[in-house]
């Protein structure tokens, strides 16, 4: 996991190079301005998700982590608390290949909470549980860059 935001990068020396490839994307885009949905950057390798949703108490939310698939959560509008957790001391579920989802229960290690420009890094290891609320319910929208691994 990496939890940092766009404005505070220090060089970003200790990301890689599609990370700061997302991260420069971001800066050079307006990504406020995208409709929801998926937008390629380099086909099925490197793209961006724009989601808009309402966070919601944990209990109402699920545990998730990829294998084909970096996640990196960058927030546009809004407080979204992310729960976090190994997949090695989860209880898993079935792999959905076709969706590079692992579904799967267990309790948070920690947690973030991602505002303006904040983003954070899923590694395939990584648990999270999105959609959570900071204080109380709101609508957020966040671009969640897709990097694939393998």
């Amino acid at each position: 996991m990496i939890f940092g935001n766009v404005d505070h990068l220090d060089g970003g020396e200790y990301l890689t190079d599609r990370i700061r490839e997302c991260l420069s994307y971001a800066k050079e885009h307006d990504l406020s301005g995208f409709e929801k949905g998926t937008h390629e950057i380099d086909g099925d390798e490197l793209f961006v998700n724009i989601v808009e949703y309402s966070t919601t108490n944990a209990e109402d939310r699920f545990w998730e982590a990829h294998k084909k698939y970096l996640d990196l959560h960058l927030m546009l509008d809004g407080n979204e608390q992310i729960d976090l957790g190994f997949v090695h001391s989860m209880s898993t579920e079935e792999y959905v290949e076709k969706d590079d989802f692992l579904p799967m229960k267990g309790e948070k290690n920690s947690s973030v909470i991602l505002t303006n420009g904040d983003f954070l890094v899923c590694y395939p290891n990584d648990a999270h549980r999105t959609a959570v609320a900071v204080d109380q319910p709101e609508k957020i929208k966040k671009a969640i860059f897709k990097i694939r691994i393998a």
